[in-house]
């Protein structure tokens, strides 16, 4: 197994039995992994202390962010795949592409899909299946493959839960101008594109742009394209080991100084600074740092 790997990717299957099984998975080094819990066929319970006891039928499938604590109890008959990434490996995973903004908020999110039918439950499948498989061979499991199937379900979760479309059949035009933006800075911000480029994708002029996220925001496009990059900085300073150097690469910076600059000028901060306070604020609620993927607004 590559280093560490264990350290952030956990997968178990749990085959049918003759009585109730309850799963209290949160613990050690697994208390801030987000998990999903499959369950192709019976029934189980999912309790936490903020709510009252959900019930799953299968096919059912649940997203468990790693704010609560939670606890399944699967029923005699009833199997499942228990799977689990550290937020090292759910970044990864929901990468930087057009669709990651939509994936980050589905991880702060717990939901629960019951009763879905057979076409989706064959398409989950395989892939929670393979993320099991994956980490159970010490000598070949891989970061890539496990990220990989983790991004398929991700992907899978969302879409099947509408992928988007039903925020922007609930939005104006303006609304639609404004989500389409902000798809595109997911898509370009690591290419530190002009904000007329944006503008001219959109069909818009850049003082239409402007306005409306005003309106909308009260943030103009380049705040908020800043607000995006410094966001995406936050997190690798917080999850990655990389250099200081290497992120600012990574971000799209010519020069490490510059990317100094622009942090320090935004968050009161130098990038080593902030990454020092992470680090020894690690398990707080410590408000200077990123709380989550769905900060960016």
């Amino acid at each position: 197994m590559e280093s560490g790997l264990y350290h952030h990717a956990r997968g178990e299957r749990h085959d049918s039995a003759l009585s109730k099984r309850t799963l209290h998975f949160q613990k050690g080094i697994y208390a801030d992994f987000h998990h999903f819990f499959f369950l192709p066929a019976g029934s189980a319970t999912l309790r936490s202390e903020n709510f009252d006891e959900r019930f799953m039928k299968g096919p059912s499938l649940v997203s468990l962010p790693f704010h609560d604590r939670y606890e399944i109890g699967i029923a005699a008959g009833g199997h499942g795949y228990l799977i689990g990434a550290s937020p090292h490996l759910l970044a990864d995973a929901v990468g930087d592409r057009v669709e990651a903004y939509s994936l980050r908020i589905l991880t702060e999110q717990l939901k629960l899909i019951n009763d879905f039918g057979p076409q989706f439950s064959q398409d989950l499948a395989p892939l929670f299946a393979g993320y099991t498989n994956e980490l159970a061979d010490p000598q070949s499991a891989s970061w890539m493959v496990v990220s990989a199937y983790l991004r398929l379900i991700l992907m899978a979760v969302w879409r099947f839960d509408g992928g988007g479309e039903g925020e922007l059949a609930h939005k104006g035009r303006r609304g639609s101008v404004l989500q389409r933006y902000r798809q595109l800075v997911e898509g370009w911000f690591l290419q530190h594109k002009p904000i007329g480029d944006y503008a001219r994708e959109l069909g818009v002029t850049p003082d239409r742009l402007h306005a409306i996220c005003q309106r909308e925001l009260q943030r103009s496009p380049i705040q908020l394209l800043h607000e995006r990059l410094i966001q995406e900085a936050k997190l690798r300073l917080e999850r990655s080991d990389r250099s200081i150097q290497q992120i600012s690469d990574a971000l799209g910076f010519h020069e490490a100084t510059y990317f100094s600059q622009f942090f320090s000028k935004r968050t009161g901060l130098s990038p080593q600074k902030y990454r020092q306070m992470a680090r020894a604020a690690a398990g707080s609620h410590n408000e200077v740092l990123s709380s989550g993927y769905a900060d960016w607004p």
